[in-house]
């Protein structure tokens, strides 16, 4: 068996809840930062950050919305920061000042902003109305700016959020009246209602304001997973490297009718860099798999115990358990491979839902040295839910899967969240709708057996497995119209997502997320 790899460290950037990302204003307060200069640090990096990417639409003029609160000073600070280097700005507001900074950046800005209502004929719209403290309802005047925000986006204006688009709430990404901006600058982290609701918020860009990164603050708040760490937690291919030194592993599945689940699985894991694959299927489905993944070793379901230690514990550095196990045999075989190998396990698909209420006895069979990787579906099966509320409440329920089965657990979803037991939640926030699609559990759970098998930890083999995948979809959107891509289509692209030849953030940008095409 292949020696894991140590533990690394978190992402830099943490997404984090309400309360979370108010805890770190008030920390670097305490440490003797003025909240008004965490203000102009906020709208001066949003304010050079829109002159940068919206150069184009500044000629005509621009119009901010601001509300009352800390989010309404923020979009003062722009306001008076662009009006400074020329460019024409109309303030909008919804109220008067409530919070003592927003009214000190009012009175800075008002000699340079136009005092004039907007024409309409402005590009760019800013959207300052509400921020990460807001909770309930937009109402009134308030309610009233988002549906002007709104229409100026229907007339054709690029809008910019600051720190979420107003009317979005940022714990859990409900509301019932919000802006959709066309790209959202929040400050700090990122807050969890931005990747929820990622049809809301265009391409989303956390900003530095000194509030320090993830790692440096150490709390429990959960961790972004970018290309930086995931080039960290990749295990090098030595030049000498050969096919046993690269990672064997295992996929069982693939019953009459369903040999393409594991076919899938195998590709995806030749596709990610693994030195050899078997695939353990029904024996009416055996010659399916070698026809489509000839480079792959392949075996029958093993009867017994004897079977399947001879099938995988001399051999295989990872098991995958369960893409189209089919429901019958499914409890019956994840028990039994589990039973033969010591290794590291992913449990997928069938071989979750063999175990639909029974979460003590899924936690036998994991073992601490599983990634279980349910879809909303299957979380809900495990724990006796609705498919909603797993949904709403995915970072909990992931880490509460966790927690109760003592093992790690993705969830995947919008975003994908990764727990440990006790352990600050991972979360891959890339991907498209073109993932959504029966197969794809398939591709990512062959991509995280491969990482597992190369030695890289439970936790880090599946948050990076996720990346990866997201962005294999992302660059077959670039080739491919959204509707038309396919699991094939990933597949191609799964090969260039491990150069991980990203280029640096230009500060003050910690992270960017790509617009989610609809």
């Amino acid at each position: 068996m292949v020696a894991r790899v140590a533990n690394a460290t978190a992402p830099r950037v943490a997404v984090t809840t309400a309360a979370q990302s108010a805890a770190r204003d008030r920390r670097a307060m305490d440490d003797g930062v003025p909240s008004r200069a965490l203000m102009r640090s906020a709208g001066q990096a949003a304010a050079a950050e829109i002159a940068r990417r919206f150069s184009g639409r500044l000629s005509r003029g621009v119009t901010v919305f601001v509300g009352p609160g800390h989010n309404g000073g923020d979009g003062w600070v722009v306001a008076a920061s662009l009006a400074a280097s020329g460019v024409r700005v109309h303030v909008v507001e919804s109220a008067a000042p409530r919070a003592a900074d927003t009214a000190a950046e009012r009175e800075r800005a008002l000699p340079l902003v136009v005092p004039t209502p907007p024409t309409g004929a402005e590009r760019l719209v800013i959207d300052a109305v509400l921020g990460t403290g807001a909770r309930e309802t937009a109402e009134g005047e308030i309610a009233d700016a988002i549906r002007a925000i709104r229409a100026a986006k229907r007339a054709g204006a690029t809008v910019v959020s600051l720190d979420l688009p107003s009317g979005l709430v940022a714990d859990d990404g409900s509301g019932a009246l919000t802006v959709e901006a066309d790209c959202t600058l929040t400050f700090g982290t990122a807050k969890r209602g931005l990747l929820l609701r990622r049809d809301l918020t265009g391409t989303v860009v956390v900003l530095d304001i000194g509030l320090g990164t993830a790692a440096q603050l150490g709390d429990d708040a959960a961790g972004l997973v970018d290309a930086a760490w995931v080039r960290a937690v990749l295990p090098r291919m030595a030049s000498n490297a050969h096919k046993g030194t690269r990672g064997k592993l295992a996929i069982v599945g693939g019953a009459a009718g369903m040999a393409g689940a594991v076919v899938l699985g195998a590709r995806a894991a030749l596709a990610s860099g693994a030195g050899m694959v078997k695939v353990i299927a029904e024996a009416s489905a055996l010659d399916a798999v070698v026809g489509a993944v000839p480079a792959a070793l392949s075996a029958p379901w093993p009867a017994d115990d004897a079977e399947a230690i001879a099938a995988v514990r001399e051999w295989a550095d990872a098991v995958v358990v369960g893409p189209g196990l089919g429901a019958a045999q499914a409890r019956g075989i994840t028990e039994r491979v589990a039973k033969a190998t010591p290794v590291p396990l992913v449990l997928d698909a069938d071989a979750l839902n063999a175990f639909a209420g029974d979460l003590p006895a899924l936690a036998a069979v994991a073992r601490e040295r599983a990634v279980l990787t349910p879809h909303a579906g299957e979380a809900a099966r495990l724990l006796g839910r609705t498919a909603d509320e797993i949904t709403s409440r995915c970072f909990d329920v992931a880490q509460e899967l966790a927690d109760v089965t003592d093992t790690v657990v993705l969830l995947k979803g919008v975003p994908t969240v990764v727990c440990a037991p006790g352990g600050a939640p991972f979360v891959v926030a890339r991907g498209t709708p073109a993932l959504a699609t029966a197969g794809s559990g398939d591709v990512l759970a062959g991509i995280i057996a491969t990482l597992l098998a190369q030695g890289v930890g439970l936790v880090e083999a599946a948050a990076a497995a996720a990346w990866g995948h997201g962005v294999a979809a992302e660059r077959a959107g670039d080739q491919v119209p959204l509707r038309g891509v396919t699991l094939e289509d990933v597949l191609v692209a799964l090969p260039t997502v491990w150069d991980l030849d990203v280029a640096a953030s230009l500060p003050p940008v910690l992270a960017e997320l790509p617009a989610v095409p609809s």
